[in-house]
């Protein structure tokens, strides 16, 4: 039997505990490594072998969307498998187009995060059934609490096209080489969309961006 060797990524370290209390007795599995946030995954993932990062979204420094992009473009044989609270359709279509190979929720049971890792491992994707109710479901991407007009007129023009680029996946880096400005200003830009929109992460965000139409 293969040897799977897995990367836990999460910023709560009950979680990653959890985790591999659930997984160490799998003969094929190999908890080889953890990291807190995405900066810190990337860093593993330079020095050991992984075949799976099991990869939280909401993380500080770097979140798991960037970390996953990055991932699937630096490491293009290792493997994704999202672990979130989250299950909108939007964010979930958005970590599909990036790459990810599957989508779980933090909820869902023992057996069927295990089938989950091998069915991936084997070269297929896996999408619990959660998941793909919210991405068939109209309601998951076209219901929302915004008034969406009032909301965007608060944005300026730099703000949206930051927020634009943040629910396509782009880093910080990336998002003030695009448009030459430093990651710390993006990082103010990005402070204050959380404040207008009153959200708390990231992942509330790029909901917010796919809701009102500025990314597909």
């Amino acid at each position: 039997m293969k040897e799977i060797r897995l990367l836990v990524v999460d910023d709560h370290q009950i979680i990653i505990d959890g985790l591999k209390s659930l997984l160490e007795d799998e003969a094929d599995f190999k908890l080889v490594g953890e990291a807190n946030n995405g900066r810190e995954a990337l860093d593993v993932l330079k020095l050991l072998d992984v075949d799976i990062v099991l990869m939280d979204i909401d993380m500080p420094v770097m979140n798991g969307i960037e970390a996953t992009k990055q991932i699937i473009k630096d490491f293009p044989n290792v493997k994704v498998v999202i672990l979130s609270m989250h299950k909108e359709g939007g964010l979930i279509k958005n970590l599909i187009a990036i790459g990810a190979h599957g989508f779980l929720l933090k909820n869902s049971d023992q057996n069927e995060l295990i089938g989950a890792i091998r069915k991936v491992a084997s070269g297929d994707r896996y999408f619990s059934p959660d998941v793909t109710m919210s991405l068939l479901s109209k309601t998951s991407i076209n219901t929302t609490a915004f008034d969406s007009m009032e909301t965007l007129s608060q944005l300026t023009e730099r703000e949206t096209e930051i927020l634009k680029l943040i629910a396509e996946g782009y880093s910080n880096k990336e998002i003030g080489e695009k448009l030459f400005i430093s990651h710390r200003t993006v990082d103010t830009h990005r402070t204050n969309l959380m404040k207008k929109l009153d959200v708390n992460n990231i992942a509330g965000l790029i909901k917010f961006a796919i809701q009102n139409g500025l990314v597909s």
